[in-house]
């Protein structure tokens, strides 16, 4: 066996003694810290306080094996772990803990996230890497349980893969793949499905990956047994534990949170089989206190017995560790040694409260200092024009009443001041609007910047290169388009991979990577099992690890089981961090218009609405689709491209320049010009509508054909209005349900782009059935758009406007 943490610890008793001491005043430092950070919630100076009380030991334990390059992928109870490993202080702690909007006061979050939401900054200011494999991360915590295992598999597998890709600038991101994924989950979260589908991906794929379970016995207040099929998690996860010579399954570690030395030795186990082995790992850390109950919001009196409640006081893991200090001794040559006398570990205690009191002392007058600031800054032009209004008097006086100030009460006063002398057009008032207009913008970047990229690598700042073409170019199926660029694709990027169901051996159910895998490889061509959620968390994770994943999922409908982890996972990762890290994974899927309800749906509106912060595109070609990922390939954003499930056996012209040409995102692009109406629409819809113009032509009307091929961002240039103003009518079509994606596009066309002032006609959508496509051969055309459809409701229009001239058909 490779040596490993423990085994290597050849120091002397000194060492030991001042090791054991220090993990024991880290201890006490992160006890205090919760502690006085419920104080500062229930005296009402922060708002909500979750606290990792109790799980002190296990993540001291845990920081011991963590090396730089390493990650984590955890939850809001890991503070003492983020405080030994030096990503939070007790100032950026409750800097936290009062939503300061300072990056360098507290750089996890800059107060977009609850406390406990734990971060390092991957990033330069630039947006640029900095060298991952210099510091120890943490992916940004998310708060919805579980839901932060599906990364940690992509963490994880990215050590793996960099074990066999080397790229230029790849020595910033690992150093041979030497590197381990660290998870945390709380016991009851184990019952949740992306538990076990990260956990069986895992055992399947044998990625250096460690998961603690710390164990308290409840959710929230609902005990252990009533969470899942055996109190025991470890019981239930025994069909994993790998058997000898075979590459399947895990180890798994059962613990207690009090025993220090056995956690020790846990923790230093599961690094060699991680770490040397690439097996993933359970640490099932059992009898974890919950010392103030689960948070802030009640007390766990409410569900806790007097005899649990005394075991917990007796089991506390910071006590348990005292003790154990105080009772160790040593003999060496013929002296009996110890740790620590009751008065030097008092001594460590009281240092350590009177350091966490200075700590949140000097992180409240900072975070207060600077609204104070703001409010010296602004209040001398409220006053400026007190005399010119009673009403600003009073608001001045209502004002200075308030105790305790925030933003929000200085931008209401300003604000309101500005609505009551309305009239009034006083240079102390343009003063007060020009400062206003001033500290907004601030204020607008403390809390919305972020939500895309704003590097030099944001997806908008992609050169457009045009497509080539010449006599030799040849005209195959769509399918060969998409395949042959990305040949080009992996060529170029070695950094670059793309995994999914059949996505290897096969070449992908459509053959858009047909004969792929044998050219490039396995590891970067790669088939994976049916678990969608986790194909999204691979990307992830991947993609915070400088890699370029393209994480496939088969259609679009099954785009709905990794939803949740674009919401709150991906579409969030800058804006959660403030710039401070990114994942720039491309999902890439195929949908719209085929054949039954599970096979042709377009569920756009939704992804739309749940996954703001990536870019969502949909190309009516797989010329198109290619083009899409040489932009995003470039850009640090993530992106979904929908690949057209119809269009692989369509023939295409295929450019000259594979791999390099690019479709910008955010423009639109006019297939045919027209004077009547515009027609708007995107994927395989544009081809009916491209049908259904031709025959309105034939009836004396003339259609402008838009696709949209960007829903976010959407059309940049405003270009959409440029043609209702000389069309003066509007038709949006797609097939998503009634007021779906067609709802969008129109608040963006109507209310974004003012295209309502140019309309001579009420705007119009034409959209699919409130259900799924049925399978019989005819159910695409009864349950969505049709040319037929479209021809008769856009004839209407002009029927109202002129009905001699064009007679009503029903």
């Amino acid at each position: 066996m490779q040596t490993t943490y423990i085994e290597t610890q050849q120091i002397s008793f000194k060492d030991f003694k001042n090791s054991i001491l220090e993990d024991y005043r880290l201890g006490r430092i992160s006890r205090e810290m919760s502690y006085l950070g419920r104080r500062e919630v229930l005296t009402g100076k922060a708002k909500f306080g979750i606290f990792g009380d109790g799980k002190e030991l296990p993540q001291l334990a845990m920081a011991k094996v963590f090396r730089n390059g390493d990650f984590r992928s955890g939850y809001y109870r890991d503070q003492t772990f983020a405080l030994a490993i030096d990503a939070v202080s007790v100032e950026s702690f409750f800097a936290q803990l009062y939503a300061d909007t300072s990056v360098e006061r507290e750089p996890a979050s800059a107060g977009r996230q609850m406390n406990g939401h734990y971060a390092t900054r991957s990033l330069n200011a630039d947006g640029s890497w900095k060298n991952l494999t210099e510091q120890k991360n943490i992916s940004s915590d998310i708060s919805p349980t579980a839901g932060q295992m599906p990364r940690l598999l992509g963490l994880a597998q990215a050590s793996k893969v960099y074990k066999s890709v080397k790229f230029e600038g790849s020595e910033k991101f690992s150093k041979d793949g030497n590197e381990v994924a660290f998870g945390t989950i709380g016991d009851a979260s184990t019952a949740e499905g992306h538990f076990w589908e990260t956990l069986n991906a895992a055992c399947a794929l044998q990625v250096p990956m460690i998961v603690s379970i710390w164990d308290d016995g409840y959710g929230i207040s609902v005990p252990t047994q009533n969470q899942r099929a055996k109190a025991d998690i470890s019981e239930m996860l025994s069909g994993f534990q790998r058997k000898a010579d075979e590459k399947q399954g895990c180890e798994i570690i059962q613990v207690k949170a009090w025993d220090y030395p056995a956690l020790m030795e846990a923790y230093a186990k599961a690094e060699h089989y991680a770490r040397y082995e690439s097996v993933p790992v359970v640490i099932h850390v059992t009898e974890v206190t919950q010392p103030q109950g689960h948070s802030t919001s009640g007390s766990h009196e409410r569900y806790k017995n007097e005899e649990r409640l005394k075991w917990e006081s007796e089991f506390d893991g910071m006590l348990k560790f005292r003790e154990w200090i105080l009772d160790y001794s040593i003999e060496i040559e013929g002296n009996e040694e110890y740790l620590a006398s009751v008065e030097e570990l008092d001594a460590i205690d009281s240092e350590s409260k009177k350091l966490v009191k200075d700590g949140q002392k000097k992180a409240w007058e900072a975070y207060q200092k600077t609204i104070s600031d703001l409010k010296n800054e602004v209040l001398p032009f409220v006053e400026s024009i007190k005399n010119q209004n009673i009403e600003v008097s009073q608001l001045i006086e209502n004002f200075n009443k308030i105790i305790s100030k925030s933003k929000r009460d200085i931008f209401h006063l300003v604000r309101q001041s500005l609505l009551v002398t309305r009239t009034q057009n006083s240079a102390e008032r343009t003063a007060l609007k020009s400062k206003y207009e001033e500290i907004f913008k601030i204020e607008k970047d403390n809390y919305s910047s972020h939500l895309y990229s704003q590097s030099e690598w944001k997806a908008t700042n992609v050169k457009e290169i045009k497509p080539i073409y010449s006599d030799a170019s040849e005209e195959v199926d769509g399918r060969v388009v998409v395949r042959n660029n990305f040949d080009k694709i992996f060529a170029k990027y070695p950094q670059a991979l793309v995994f999914g169901e059949d996505a290897g051996n096969i070449g992908d159910v459509n053959q858009g990577l047909e004969g792929l895998q044998e050219k490039y490889g396995e590891v970067r061509i790669a088939d994976t099992g049916i678990r969608e959620a986790t194909i999204l968390g691979q990307g992830i994770g991947m993609a915070m690890r400088g890699l370029k994943p393209i994480a496939e999922i088969q259609y679009l409908d099954y785009i709905l089981y990794c939803l949740q982890g674009m919401s709150d996972d991906l579409a969030t990762v800058q804006y959660r961090t403030k710039g401070g890290q990114k994942a720039p994974v491309i999902i890439r899927t195929r949908g719209h218009r085929l054949e039954g309800v599970w096979h042709s749906g377009s569920p756009m509106a939704g992804i739309l609405n749940l996954s703001k912060g990536i870019n969502i595109l949909v190309p009516r070609s797989l010329m198109k689709a290619a083009g899409f990922y040489n932009t995003m390939l470039q850009s640090d954003e993530p992106a979904v491209i929908v690949e057209c499930l119809n269009g692989y056996r369509l023939k295409e012209k295929q450019p000259d320049n594979l791999g390099e040409f690019t479709i910008p995102v955010g423009k639109i692009e006019v297939t045919k010009e027209g004077k009547d109406v515009t027609l708007v629409t995107y994927g395989s819809t544009w081809r009916i509508v491209s049908e259904a113009a031709n025959e309105l032509e034939k009836l004396g009307i003339s259609a402008e054909v838009i696709d949209v091929q960007s829903l976010i961002p959407f059309d940049l240039t405003n270009e959409i209005a440029e043609s209702v103003k000389k069309t003066n009518r509007l038709v949006v079509i797609d097939e998503d349900v009634e007021g779906g994606t067609s709802a969008f596009i129109l608040q963006q066309i109507l209310e974004k782009q003012k295209a309502f002032k140019y309309l001579d006609s009420e705007p119009l959508t034409i959209s699919a059935e409130n259900h799924r496509p049925a399978f019989a051969s005819d159910g695409d055309y009864f349950s969505k758009p049709s040319a037929d459809d479209m021809v008769e409701k856009i004839y209407a229009m002009f029927t109202e406007i002129n009905p001699e001239k064009y007679p009503a058909i029903y």
